[in-house]
């Protein structure tokens, strides 16, 4: 009888409790200030990324087209989480509205397989640059290179309302609490109640496009790579074209290395603050660092950035001129 109220009671949600980070309330504005400052810090460099790429011909090309729509993609990825975990410290509030949970896990599905398959995208374009470098203007052309990216928005809009449909169609869920601090597509799924078996079947498909696929090209595309340039006579010719891989390489491993974590971590049952910890890294941790990576490693970006600087000194010396 008990069991039957509290189905009842679960059938119709309108609300979800979050998780929070720390119930210390000398921490609390710690963790604002830290968040506040790694989400103003991600947002500020990739949009430099994209205003750095825009604006310099030189990385008119398809591989800074790719990173520009990267660093998108990572703006909207590290949004979907940080400004409402920021809003429930201060508010001293875990909850969040049922619509609100399903845009929240909507626009990270959306946002989080955007990176993923312009991951692979990006290791396409480099297994093209070094394996058929006379044929690269011509394979790599613009109207390529936008349906590459569109195809990406689309697999990924598709992934997304496809969770949410599952979501909707649940009849009702075991629990409102959620053991993340954001409305975790994998502990939201727990939660619901129907049939196991045609979820199964939904999420292995959903595993298979969204995760299996893309790994596997990432993967071909090194092996075809490591391969050309085992092929290459001279030691200073491998590490050139190899040097073009090793930022791509650095924020795959970051990217995958944290999501694996954070899966790993709550597909093993450890406690709810370290899986909280894993998903910061991988949500938090991850975009940040992608600017990072290609600022200081990529000598093309350098050298753009430095030239908008030059410009930029310029003009304020000829306003001071004049």
């Amino acid at each position: 009888m008990v069991t039957n109220i509290e189905s009842q009671n679960l059938t119709s949600v309108s609300e979800f409790h979050l998780m929070e980070l720390s119930e210390d309330p000398e921490l609390q504005p710690v963790l604002v200030g830290l968040f506040l400052s790694m989400y103003l810090v991600t947002v500020l460099g990739n949009l430099l990324i994209i205003l750095t790429v825009s604006s310099d011909p030189h990385l008119h090309t398809p591989m800074y087209f790719f990173l520009s729509n990267l660093s998108l993609a990572d703006i909207g990825f590290i949004s979907t989480t940080v400004p409402k975990m920021i809003v429930n410290i201060q508010t001293h509030s875990r909850v969040i509205s049922y619509v609100g949970c399903l845009t929240q896990m909507s626009l990270f599905i959306l946002s989080g397989c955007m990176d993923d398959m312009l991951l692979t995208v990006m290791a396409y374009d480099r297994f093209v640059a070094i394996c058929h470098p006379l044929h690269y203007s011509v394979i790599m052309n613009p109207r390529l290179c936008g349906f590459l990216v569109l195809m990406s928005f689309l697999i990924s809009f598709f992934d997304s309302q496809l969770h949410n449909l599952i979501v909707l169609n649940f009849p009702y869920f075991k629990d409102v609490e959620i053991a993340n601090f954001f409305c975790d597509p994998s502990q939201l799924l727990n939660l619901g109640c129907s049939d196991t078996l045609t979820n199964n079947i939904v999420m292995y498909f959903v595993v298979a496009i969204s995760g299996f696929l893309p790994i596997s090209g990432i993967l071909f595309s090194y092996y075809r790579i490591a391969s050309s340039i085992r092929r290459i006579p001279c030691s200073g010719g491998r590490y050139k074209a190899f040097s073009t891989c090793g930022s791509h390489l650095a924020v795959v491993g970051l990217f995958y290395g944290t999501g694996l974590s954070a899966y790993l971590g709550s597909a093993v049952s450890l406690s709810p603050r370290t899986c909280a910890v894993f998903s910061v890294m991988y949500t938090v941790v991850s975009p940040m660092m992608n600017p990072f990576i290609y600022s200081l490693r990529n000598r093309d970006i350098k050298r753009a950035l430095r030239r908008i600087h030059s410009n930029e000194d310029n003009h304020i010396t000829r306003g001071l001129c004049f």
